[in-house]
């Protein structure tokens, strides 16, 4: 993973465990890696990226899911309202890497659904962020 892909992990991670409404919710379960009981928690989930050059400035757009997990008999309100939380926390975010400078993340993806089983809700954000190179 390059570095760029590794500040915009460690923006989104930090941000997310900062978030008071969220971390009301599922505590310190927010990391990446695989989906693991106790629920609700958040992980990272697949990424993605395509460079963007332009007017001279060499760049990239990455897309990073988060996954948010609940258990609540099959019930996705849960699910809905933690994905909520989660978009309306990374949506226009103005943070700051250390290399690299992120000119701006949005969410562009809300999903929910039941995992099969019918217990699990999934909520998936997916976010794409415009990274500039150092």
């Amino acid at each position: 993973m390059s570095s760029a892909s590794l500040e915009l992990q460690d923006l989104v991670l930090a941000r997310l465990r900062a978030d008071a409404a969220i971390a009301a919710i599922v505590g310190t379960r927010i990391h990446d890696g695989t989906a693991a009981k106790p629920y609700p928690a958040i992980t990272l989930g697949a990424s993605d990226w395509v460079p963007d050059e332009a007017d001279c400035i060499d760049g990239r757009v990455e897309t990073l899911q988060i996954d948010c997990w609940t258990e609540a008999g099959g019930k996705l309100w849960p699910a809905r309202q933690l994905a909520d939380l989660v978009a309306a926390s990374l949506h226009d975010y103005a943070g700051e890497m250390t290399v690299h400078a992120l000119a701006e993340i949005r969410v562009v993806l809300v999903r929910v659904l039941r995992d099969p089983g019918g217990i699990v809700g999934h909520g998936v954000v997916q976010v794409a962020a415009m990274i500039e190179a150092p």
